[in-house]
């Protein structure tokens, strides 16, 4: 299936609500889709992402076999020094027994990582920042809700990474093991109305025999502040597997560090056919310290420490010498501050 067919299957999306912020007042996870978030996480901010699932798997005619199992998807992301950027931890661990059933009934119970990545992920452009053009009209509900052109123009992160392949992995095609590399470009649009739409482009385990690339396409429609709802395709090809794989779901915001999702992911061919479905919780140590709020005391000229001298300088200036009592002075000085 191509990619123009994947996308008219498009479902709809959960992510984590996507704010025009690194950081956000709510979890921002990537879950319960695979794909990844162009924003970071926020700097001193500690997130978790887990989610076991079931597989099933069916592979017909030839060489026939049918694979079912357990696994669990994880993350471990955490925005450092800059809010543009975050350390993150990927992988998939599994679970299964493999039958084939041919021309004689065979098991083989497996169990490895199917993946697991360390990496880095840095936003390097950001159209949303400082951009009065995508603050919220507090006075218009259409204003809020009406296309933008400017909407179109996403913001844009890169990441690079390291896979860890272990010697003999039933998961991966024989040979393959060590360290390579993984690169990818994530972009994102947030659109008016809720949704949100992000896309990678991967290139994994360059160099090795099992070198391949994918595509990931998320769409996103919140309801309301809690409930988002997703639908994914995802392309991957390379010479020992390929696949178009398709999934929707939603989640629930039980907290503001707290989210529950669900998701299923099936495809549409029999080489193997693919059917899973997943539960997942993704939860966050929140010590984020808003640069703003840090630096409110810092004299930019606008606090009123800085008017109150402004004042006492024109007084003076004018010779004109104030008489109002400390206490009323003081009172004005904190009126001029709200």
């Amino acid at each position: 299936m191509n990619l123009i067919k994947s996308i008219l299957c498009f479902l709809f999306a959960l992510i984590s609500i996507q704010a025009y912020s690194q950081y956000t007042d709510v979890i921002n996870s990537n879950r319960p889709g695979v794909s990844r978030s162009a924003f970071s996480v926020g700097t001193k901010v500690a997130q978790f992402e887990v989610g076991p699932y079931i597989i099933n798997e069916k592979r017909t005619p030839a060489t026939a076999y049918k694979v079912s199992g357990f696994g669990v998807d994880f993350a471990v992301r955490y925005g450092l020094l800059l809010e543009e950027l975050e350390l993150n931890i990927e992988g998939t661990y599994q679970n299964d027994t493999k039958t084939y059933v041919s021309n004689f009934s065979a098991e083989d119970k497996r169990s490895n990582f199917k993946t697991i990545a360390f990496g880095a992920k840095y936003l390097v452009y950001d159209p949303y920042k400082n951009s009065a053009k995508n603050k919220p009209n507090l006075y218009s509900w259409k204003a809020n809700h009406s296309f933008r052109w400017s909407s179109l123009i996403p913001a844009v992160s890169l990441y690079l990474g390291a896979n860890f392949d272990t010697k003999d992995n039933p998961y991966i095609a024989p040979g393959v093991e060590g360290i390579s590399p993984k690169v990818m470009i994530a972009t994102q649009n947030n659109f008016p109305g809720g949704w949100v739409f992000v896309m990678n482009l991967i290139k994994d385990r360059i160099g090795s025999d099992q070198s391949d690339f994918q595509y990931i396409l998320t769409l996103t429609h919140s309801f309301n502040s809690k409930l988002v709802i997703f639908g994914e395709t995802q392309g991957i090809q390379s010479d020992f597997y390929a696949d178009n794989l398709f999934r929707f779901g939603g989640a629930y915001l039980i907290g503001r560090d707290v989210q529950l999702d669900t998701a299923m992911t099936f495809n549409t061919k029999d080489t193997p056919s693919v059917f899973g479905v997943n539960l997942g919780v993704s939860y966050r140590l929140d010590f984020h310290k808003d640069k703003k709020i840090k630096d409110k005391n810092i004299d930019n000229g606008n606090s009123a420490k800085e008017e109150g001298k402004r004042r006492s300088r024109r007084n003076k200036n004018k010779g004109v010498i104030n008489t109002l009592p400390k206490k009323q002075k003081k009172n004005n000085i904190d009126f001029d501050n709200n």
